[in-house]
C-alpha cells in the first residue's frame, strides 16, 4: 500500500534532514594526528611532521591535522619537546672531545629536559678524530647545571647516541663530584683514565640536586659490565677496538667499585644503567634517578595522549622500522597507546624491514616508505622532505580517496 504523499514527504524529510546530519558525522573530514620520530641522518622530527603534513593538505586540504613530534629519550628529545611548546635555553657547554659545543635545552614549568646527545653526542666528533677512550660526558653535566640554574625541579635526562664510554664520570665532575687516583689528582676525561681511579666524592656534588627529582629517560636496559654492558655493546660504535673495548669494560668495573663506596653499588646491573657509555649508571647510582622508558615521558611531555582523543588516525614513523622499533622506540609506542584507544596508525618511514605481519602485531596497520619512490636510500635521505610530502599525498588519497564521501553517503541513506 503506497503511503500518503503528505507521509511520504515527511519521511523524504526526514531522510534528508539525517543525510545533512551523516554529511558532519561521517565525512572523512576528522583530527589526522602526526606523530613521527626524527629520521635520523635526513630531518628531525618536527620538519618529518611539518613535511608529512604539507603533502596530506595538498590531497585533503579540509583535514584537521595535529602535530606531534615525538621521540624515544635520544637525539631529538629537546627538539620535541620545543614543538610542544617547552622554551629554548641555550647553552656553551664542553663537548665530547673537549671542545666548546652550544647545547639547548628545554624548559617547560618546572620541568627541564637536557639531551645527552646534544651535548656529548656522536655527532659531535668527525669520523676521522674518533675517541673511544677519552670522550668525556662533561658537557651533559654542564646542561644539567645550568637546568638547576634555570631553576628546574625536575630534570629529564635523555640519554643516547653519546660518543664517551665514561660511566658518566665526567658528567659527575662537572656537577662537583671530585674524582681522584691514588696519589689525590683529579682524573683525566674519558673511560680509559678510570683504570687509575682510587676515590669518587660525591659529598660535593651541587647541593641543589637533593632537592631535584632526575628522571633517566631511556629506551635501551642494558647493565653497565659485561657481554652486554655499555661497552662491549656500545664502545665498537664510537670507534673502540677489541682491545680497547676490553679495557673500557676493566675501567668501568673500577670506577663502578669507587662510586659503590659513595653511591649504590646495586646500580650496576640496573636495566639502563649501561646507556650512554655508563651515564645511566652514573644517573642512577649518585643521582638518585629514576628510570623510565623513554618514550613515555616524551609522549606524556608533548600532550600526546590529550592529542589522540577524538584523533581518527594517527601517523608515526621514524628513519628506519626494524626490529628495535619494536623495544622501546617512538613509534611503538605511539602505536601501542593508539591501538588502547582503538585509532588505526599508520607508519612512514625511511625504510622498513619488518614483514607485514609484524607491523600490525605491533598496533601498525601499514606502512609507507621513501624507499618506494626512491629506491637509492642516499638520495631518498637527502630529498627526504620532498619525498614525505609526495607519501603524505599519497596517504591521503589513498585512505580518504574523493568520492570515498559520496559513497558512505549513499550507504547510509539506503540503511534509513
Amino acid at each position: 500500500m503506497t503511503p500518503p504523499t503528505h507521509a511520504r514527504d515527511q519521511d523524504l524529510d526526514r531522510i534528508d534532514k539525517k543525510k545533512h546530519q551523516l554529511g558532519h558525522e561521517q565525512a572523512p573530514v576528522g583530527s589526522v594526528l602526526i606523530a613521527p620520530d626524527k629520521f635520523k641522518g635526513s630531518l628531525s622530527a618536527p620538519e618529518v611532521a611539518d613535511a608529512i603534513a604539507a603533502g596530506i593538505r595538498k590531497a585533503r586540504p579540509e583535514l584537521e591535522l595535529r602535530l606531534v613530534p615525538v621521540a624515544d629519550g635520544g637525539e631529538g628529545t629537546v627538539a620535541a619537546a620545543l614543538a610542544a611548546g617547552a622554551q629554548r635555553h641555550r647553552v656553551r657547554v664542553t663537548g665530547p672531545t673537549g671542545q666548546p659545543v652550544d647545547a639547548d635545552i628545554a624548559i617547560k614549568g618546572p620541568t627541564a629536559i637536557v639531551e645527552l646527545a646534544t651535548a656529548s653526542g656522536l655527532t659531535l666528533v668527525p669520523h676521522h678524530k674518533l675517541a673511544p677512550l677519552t670522550a668525556t660526558s662533561y658537557g651533559t653535566g654542564d646542561l644539567i647545571r645550568a637546568a638547576l640554574d634555570a631553576g628546574a625541579r625536575t630534570i629529564v635526562l635523555g640519554v643516547g647516541g653519546s660518543a664517551c664510554t665514561d660511566g658518566g664520570a665526567g658528567m659527575l665532575a662537572a656537577l662537583g663530584a671530585r674524582i681522584t687516583d691514588a696519589s689525590g689528582t683529579q682524573l683525566r676525561p674519558g673511560g680509559a683514565a678510570l683504570l687509575n681511579v682510587s676515590r669518587v666524592d660525591l659529598t660535593t656534588l651541587d647541593s641543589r640536586l637533593a632537592d631535584t627529582e632526575v628522571v633517566l629517560a631511556s629506551d635501551v636496559d642494558n647493565p653497565l659490565l659485561g657481554k652486554h654492558g655499555a661497552a662491549c655493546v656500545y664502545a665498537p660504535q664510537k670507534g673502540a677496538d677489541p682491545s680497547q673495548v676490553e679495557l673500557l669494560d676493566t675501567a668501568l668495573a673500577r670506577w663502578a667499585c669507587a662510586v659503590a663506596k659513595g653511591g649504590d653499588c646495586d646500580m650496576v646491573t640496573a636495566p639502563s644503567a649501561g646507556a650512554a657509555g655508563g651515564v645511566g649508571f652514573a644517573a642512577l647510582a649518585a643521582l638518585g634517578a629514576r628510570r623510565r622508558l623513554g618514550v613515555e615521558v616524551i609522549l606524556e611531555l608533548t600532550g600526546f595522549l590529550q592529542q589522540l582523543q577524538g584523533a581518527r588516525l594517527v601517523i608515526t614513523g621514524e628513519g628506519r622500522l626494524d626490529e628495535q622499533t619494536l623495544h622501546g622506540k617512538a613509534p611503538a609506542g605511539v602505536a601501542q597507546h593508539a591501538r588502547t584507544a582503538g585509532v588505526p596508525v599508520i607508519a612512514i618511514a625511511g625504510t622498513c624491514t619488518l614483514p607485514a605481519e609484524r607491523l600490525r602485531k605491533s598496533g601498525i596497520t601499514s606502512a609507507y616508505t621513501l624507499t618506494s619512490i626512491e629506491r637509492d636510500v642516499g638520495r631518498s635521505m637527502r630529498n627526504a622532505a620532498v619525498l614525505l610530502e609526495q607519501l603524505g599525498a599519497q596517504l591521503a588519497t589513498e585512505q580518504w580517496p574523493p568520492n570515498a564521501w559520496s559513497s558512505e553517503h549513499v550507504r547510509h541513506s539506503r540503511q534509513l
